[in-house]
């Protein structure tokens, strides 16, 4: 880079573009100061919340602006709200780009958030294997109290609100919402039992609200521009734009954002398509845990929750791993599951014993000690798994077992009749 485009790049503030100057320079901050000083109405901005269409970007994808309407705003007392940062599942790495390059952003949809369910006090949970990213934030925390955007006051109103960033410790179960709310209480990370929600006893048992990072990432656009233009940029049930982070045999793996339902081979096209010109084999479409999808199903699919769902996974986070030709299918699932008996807590019976049976089973097939009545084993261990825990990381570690034996079972057989891997 010479001096002229250096110039040019600090004259647009592009060379720091986490920074508050950067952020405010493109109308940053300005719908939340338009929020305050007009006092716009809790419940419009709930409404035009529901009207867009967003949903979780965690990979729930539950309604944003339902949720936000189970939060008993004149419940006396403290309120909190909660950004759930902690990226911890195989194939997701969007959050830490938010918090990396617009952290401001995030703040403000934040703070947003917090005027419209009567919170004081909020708490970012980042993952405790990003420490450069929980760096970045609390320098953007710094900033946003120095200018009034967090704090007493804020924009000259009496709107009140502080936001704090919490340091996790790469426990991947505390990306479970009740999971995580038992970590910021300092306890052992394990999810609660449910009823009661956190919207009515949440951290320090007060009600709570608890959204991804790139869900209150979008407030501030759908506040300033209305829910139906957010809509207008995805589909009917699917608002908005969505973060793709696009994995493994791509030839530019990476983060993509473009509007949901966007077809998955244009997707593709846009991450450059497969590696080295080998052919697509399969995609697991939603992150580690949903189930995994043949080429020729996602070829004909646009990446939104309706049509990941009618395809047979789950949208999930929006983490899209590519596997071409060259991929052992048993290999691929010992790895995953290995990773999800690593990562069960252990509070719930089905999966603290489950998850081992399903890695051991996987590992002995793939390293040519394979049985033939292993397949239904492993069909018999997902379907005594799921439904049986206290929180959906038992499903995860079953669901692509499931999505692996549906599709692939070939492979497997190949490896158990001969003791070693078909590709």
């Amino acid at each position: 880079m010479n001096m002229s485009e250096k110039v040019i790049l600090h004259s647009l503030h592009l060379d720091r573009p986490w920074s508050l100057e950067t952020y405010r320079s493109t109308g940053g901050y300005d719908t939340l100061r338009k929020v305050v000083t007009e006092k716009m109405p809790a419940e419009d901005i709930i409404a035009q919340v529901k009207v867009s269409a967003l949903r979780g970007r965690g990979g729930a994808g539950f309604p944003t602006g339902l949720k936000w309407s189970f939060m008993p705003r004149s419940f006396p007392g403290d309120k909190y709200i909660v950004c759930n940062s902690d990226e911890g599942e195989p194939g997701t790495f969007k959050d830490r780009d938010i918090l990396l390059y617009n952290p401001h952003q995030l703040i403000e949809g934040m703070a947003i958030a917090a005027y419209v369910l009567g919170a004081k006090v909020g708490y970012n949970y980042i993952h405790g294997e990003i420490w450069d990213a929980y760096e970045r934030f609390e320098q953007a925390l710094d900033e946003a109290r120095a200018a009034g955007f967090l704090g007493k006051n804020i924009c000259g109103g009496d709107f009140e609100f502080d936001l704090h960033a919490h340091h996790g410790y790469g426990a991947y179960i505390c990306g479970e919402e009740t999971a995580l709310l038992e970590s910021l209480e300092g306890k052992k990370g394990q999810p609660r039992f449910k009823p009661p929600f956190p919207a009515s006893f949440g951290l320090y048992g007060r009600p709570t609200t608890i959204n991804n990072t790139e869900t209150y990432a979008c407030i501030p656009y759908i506040v300033k521009h209305g829910g139906q233009k957010f809509l207008e940029l995805g589909k009917p049930n699917n608002g908005g734009t969505k973060i793709f982070s696009v994995s493994g045999h791509v030839n530019k793996p990476g983060n993509y954002e473009v509007p949901m339902g966007i077809p998955f081979a244009e997707l593709l096209e846009l991450a450059g398509g497969v590696r080295d010109g080998h052919k697509l084999k399969a995609v697991i479409p939603g992150g580690s845990s949903s189930p995994v999808l043949p080429a020729d199903v996602m070829m004909d699919t646009t990446m939104d929750f309706d049509a990941i769902a009618k395809a047979g996974s789950m949208f999930g986070s929006g983490a899209v791993i590519v596997m071409d030709e060259t991929v052992c299918m048993v290999r691929a699932l010992e790895r995953l599951s290995y990773f999800y008996f690593e990562e069960s807590c252990g509070q719930c019976t089905p999966c603290r014993e489950g998850t081992g049976w399903l890695y051991r089973v996987v590992h002995r097939i793939e390293h040519g000690q394979g049985r033939p009545e292993d397949l239904a084993l492993l069909d018999d261990i997902s379907g005594n798994i799921m439904g049986r825990t206290i929180c959906a990381l038992g499903d995860a570690a079953a669901m692509p077992v499931k999505g692996f034996l549906k599709h692939f079972r070939g492979e497997f057989e190949y490896h158990i009749e001969h003791g070693k891997c078909s590709v």
